[in-house]
């Protein structure tokens, strides 16, 4: 065989039976052509091969390229060509923008070939002087496609494109059937490739949020300016041709504002009716309300383990309040036998003397004398301790009648001693507590003297109604009208003038006053006078007589609220929760507050009248 390769400068072997004989050869023709492309560009024979491959590709595509007829293509005005369909006119109207470049190319050579004047001339058709036939139609369209510019803006305003959105009723039962195509029909407006699908009912919650997130942020490459009505190339100056630009700048903005309220009319409506949003809403409805029961869960378990353990630290509480309160009683029990003993005892002392001085006939050699002396012998009796009543009984049984003469009139000497002592200093303390009153009695009352009942009272109302209550000088003078048993009418100039005057008095003249308000106040409440120095105290009045603490009377007022009235053993429960009080020391204290209330709106509520009026 013979091998003929096509390179120059190499030598080709003829293989024949006989010898082997080297001769030169050149490229000729078609061959030669190829070889001086492939040595220019610097390329091997196998990529020569490969675009010779491309090109009969290429020409396989032009041939198949199928065009479609135009019969309205004879009746169009060249100067109506703004309204005319281009792709329609080169034949592409069924390809539109997806036609390359190379097909629109095509295309018009076809259109070239098949109506250029000469050729129809030539054919015997009649032909349109200048540009006044049909063929300008094909020339502008070729012009228009040819230019991506123009092209893209003849793109915009596609005559055939559907611009409806579908309404809520359309889609509300068929939801991707009815718009799925409008978002695919959309997405060749956008500025960036690979706009997302609709997708379907069981497409995951981060492609429907993209899709969306997509399409709020739309970028649309669409224009208007194929629809300006005025061409500045036409203006005769240069201010005529700013002037249509500025007309054709603000017809286009509007034109672009409108399109971008369309496709976010279409994106809000899908939105609406989207399936998939509802569900995804539903699943986090959900699942919030589920972390919600979870937190109230554990909020609430937290409450009770809170309460249990406030419980177990009351019942400790009450346990050791129990404990405290069964040893004090054991001890007031123990107090009470001793108590008992020495009434007792005191009682058969005094008995004793009684019997001692009757039998001697009280000393006396007449009833005068006698009378004097049971009165003095009474008198011992009830200011005597008992170790003096033992010991001045001791003194009768072993001596003579003048002997205990002597000492029961010895014992009586001490004792009116004491008394006189006593009185001397209760008129001492009167007539302080008198110049006390004279002292500062000049300010009010319309020239009346202040007792020593008010004072204490102005103090307690001066008290009871703090700074900052409502005309409070006037309710602390009714309040004063009220409790008064004077019969004096206070004005609160009258007030006011007698809380200065106490404001100067010295710390030692405050307490006077102080102390024979609590001495009226044992007098008036008092049950039984006191006759013997050390007795104890009547079982009637509470051993527990301490002032209520601030955090006493927080711990009683919430103890209060906790236990309202339909409570069970409320009273057991609110004294179990104020610890060192008794059951009867909370209900004593909720009365004073409750009549401490009662005086302060009774006052107030006296003021507000007098307002009015």
């Amino acid at each position: 065989g013979l091998l003929l390769p096509q390179m120059e400068g190499i030598m080709v072997a003829l293989l024949s039976p006989s010898a082997s004989v080297q001769i030169e050869v050149e490229p000729v023709g078609r061959w030669f052509e190829a070889f001086l492309k492939r040595r220019n560009r610097n390329v091997s024979a196998s990529f020569q091969e490969l675009e010779e491959e491309e090109e009969l590709s290429e020409e396989s595509e032009d041939e198949e390229l199928q065009l479609e007829d135009f019969p309205l293509l004879r009746t169009l005005d060249p100067k109506d060509w703004k309204n005319q369909d281009h792709y329609a006119v080169l034949g592409l109207a069924h390809m539109r923008y997806k036609a390359t470049q190379k097909q629109i190319k095509a295309a018009h050579k076809a259109m070239v070939l098949k109506h250029h004047p000469d050729k129809r001339k030539a054919a015997g058709e009649q032909i349109v002087e200048g540009d006044g036939d049909y063929f300008t139609c094909i020339t502008k369209a070729i012009e228009i496609l040819s230019d991506p510019v123009k092209r893209r803006a003849f793109d915009s305003v596609d005559p055939t494109f559907d611009n409806a959105v579908p309404s809520k009723g359309e889609g509300k039962d068929n939801f991707f059937e009815a718009y799925a195509p409008v978002f695919e029909r959309n997405a060749r407006w956008s500025s960036k490739k690979h706009v997302p699908r609709l997708g379907t009912m069981d497409s995951s919650f981060e492609d429907v949020d993209n899709f969306y997130s997509v399409w709020y942020n739309f970028e649309s490459w669409r224009e208007f300016s194929y629809l300006d009505e005025e061409e500045k190339d036409k203006a005769e100056c240069r201010d005529e041709r700013r002037w249509i630009e500025k007309q054709n700048r603000a017809a286009r903005a509007t034109r672009k504002k409108e399109e971008m309220n369309r496709l976010r009319t279409l994106v809000d409506t899908a939105y609406s009716l989207d399936p998939r949003i509802k569900k995804f809403k539903d699943d986090e409805k959900a699942r919030k309300e589920n972390e919600k029961k979870a937190k109230a869960d554990a909020k609430r378990k937290e409450q009770e383990e809170k309460e249990r353990a406030r419980q177990a630290e009351l019942d400790a509480a009450r346990m050791a309040k129990e404990k405290d309160e069964e040893e004090a009683k054991l001890v007031a029990q123990q107090a009470k036998k001793e108590k008992e003993i020495q009434k007792k005892a005191i009682k058969k002392e005094r008995q004793k003397l009684r019997t001692t001085c009757k039998n001697w006939n009280y000393f006396g050699d007449n009833e005068s004398d006698s009378v004097k002396m049971m009165e003095d012998v009474e008198k011992l009796c009830d200011r005597l301790e008992l170790v003096s009543l033992q010991s001045l009984n001791e003194g009768l049984a072993s001596g003579s009648k003048e002997e205990g003469k002597v000492a029961v009139e010895k014992q009586v000497q001490v004792v009116n001693a004491q008394l006189q002592k006593e009185k001397d200093a209760e008129v001492q303390a009167r007539q302080a507590v008198r110049t006390v009153v004279q002292a500062s009695g000049g300010g009010g009352g319309g020239g009346k003297g202040w007792n020593e009942e008010e004072l204490p009272l102005l103090i307690k109302a001066v008290n009871l109604f703090p700074a900052g209550t409502n005309a409070r000088w006037e309710v602390i003078a009714n309040y004063m009208n009220l409790h008064s048993t004077s019969g004096i009418k206070r004005t609160a100039k009258d007030v006011i003038n007698k809380a200065k005057n106490l404001q100067k008095l010295e710390p030692g003249q405050k307490d006077e006053i102080n102390k024979k308000a609590f001495e009226k106040f044992n007098k008036e409440h008092a049950a039984v006078p006191q006759t013997v120095d050390n007795a104890v105290p009547s079982e009637r009045f509470d051993a527990n007589t301490a002032s209520w603490t601030t955090e006493e009377q927080k711990l009683l007022e919430q103890a209060l609220k906790t236990y309202p009235v339909s409570t069970p053993e409320r009273w057991e429960k609110i004294a179990a929760a104020v610890p060192g009080r008794t059951k009867k020391d909370c209900i004593k204290r909720y009365k004073e507050l409750v009549e401490m209330v009662k005086a302060k709106k009774a006052a107030q509520e006296q003021v507000g009248s007098k307002s009015k009026k």
